[in-house]
């Protein structure tokens, strides 16, 4: 089958590989339609880790797709072959104390796609996922909008974890994909008052068609002082998207005193820093939001009943072999780029 790996920094190549095969009873073999590039798939491809998760090339990345099974193991019972599917890239053990805690985005024992040390990804012609990881697709779903539902549903968990109310305000920092799926999820929710700031302008006129109510660019106004001028009080929550020490110091500006603050971009450094003077005296909490957990079905279903809109978020589309030109332009934040997609 075909398959583009990473080989180095930067370095991308399409290979021809050994197709992967069915070795459990509860695993099903999909072919691939479509793949997300992702943020974290960039950092790999540009520094080769996240964290202590460290490449070892030749690898695949990629972890946002829609697929058609094609074989099916003797004890699979959650769908059937030609049935389209969502993916839920995290495949966890069940068994670990995280898991029978319901909280298997922490399990002990976590394989995840295209996650170093854990498994490939999946820009490839073919997978092999379990069962418990394949969602089908409504007859009215399109398998775009199945990858969009990764990045969805961590905007879905992420509005879980703080409690808002019809009169609440939040601001989002950083409206790519993560900061545009917060804010439908945040949309879905009927909260009136949401904030979204970006460095890309085409980023922020899609979070205004979205139903942002106020949106700004930190290179050319001070965004603090202008979403407080709105908002004088302060937010309730600030979702940080984008990872960057620059806007965890706007977060705890924003916030009112109890207010929240979910770390949800992932820092390209391994240390971050607070203004603890601040955190302290508003006593702000502070959440890190870890993909998901238990929210891919419910995603599903506000896109399949018209509640959340995600097809806005598509912006360019690649095939197979040029797949190192798609990253290319994410990685540089051209062309207006919010998610591409590449097709099998």
């Amino acid at each position: 089958m075909k398959a583009v790996m990473l080989t180095g920094l930067r370095q991308m190549e399409l290979r021809d590989i050994d197709p992967p095969g069915i070795r459990r009873d509860d695993e099903v073999l999909l072919k691939l339609a479509l793949v997300g590039v992702c943020g974290s798939d960039v950092h790999y491809y540009t520094t080769g880790r996240i964290g202590s998760q460290v490449v070892e090339y030749p690898f695949i990345v990629g972890h946002e797709c829609s697929a058609t099974v094609v074989q099916t193991g003797p004890a699979v019972d959650r769908v059937r072959v030609s049935d389209r599917v969502a993916v839920d890239p995290a495949m966890v053990c069940h068994h670990c104390d995280q898991c029978r805690q319901g909280r298997e985005n922490t399990c002990r024992n976590l394989r995840f796609l295209g996650c170093p040390g854990q498994a490939d990804g999946c820009l490839c012609e073919y997978i092999v996922m379990p069962q418990d990881c394949l969602y089908p697709l409504n007859d009215n779903m399109t398998m775009e909008q199945a990858v969009l539902s990764e990045p969805l549903a961590i905007g879905v968990y992420a509005l879980r974890q703080v409690c808002l109310s019809p009169n609440s305000s939040v601001a989002i920092l950083g409206s790519g994909p993560i900061g545009l799926s917060a804010l439908a999820a945040a949309r879905a929710q009927s909260v009136p008052k949401i904030f979204n700031t970006d460095l890309i302008d085409a980023r922020l006129a899609l979070a205004k068609k979205a139903g942002a109510a106020w949106t700004g660019n930190p290179q050319r106004q001070d965004v603090v002082s202008a979403i407080l001028h709105h908002q004088p009080e302060g937010m309730d929550a600030v979702f940080d998207c984008a990872g960057k020490q620059e806007t965890l110091d706007q977060s705890l500006e924003l916030l009112k005193p109890a207010g929240k603050l979910l770390l949800i971009g992932i820092p390209e450094t391994d240390r971050i820093s607070f203004v603890i003077d601040q955190m302290r005296r508003k006593e702000i909490t502070l959440i890190n939001v870890r993909r998901q957990n238990h929210c891919v079905q419910p995603t599903l279903d506000l896109i399949a009943s018209g509640q959340v809109n995600v097809d806005f978020m598509i912006t360019h589309r690649f095939k197979l072999h040029q797949t190192q030109q798609a990253f290319e332009l994410v990685r540089q934040y051209q062309d207006g780029v919010v998610k591409a997609l590449i097709e099998l």
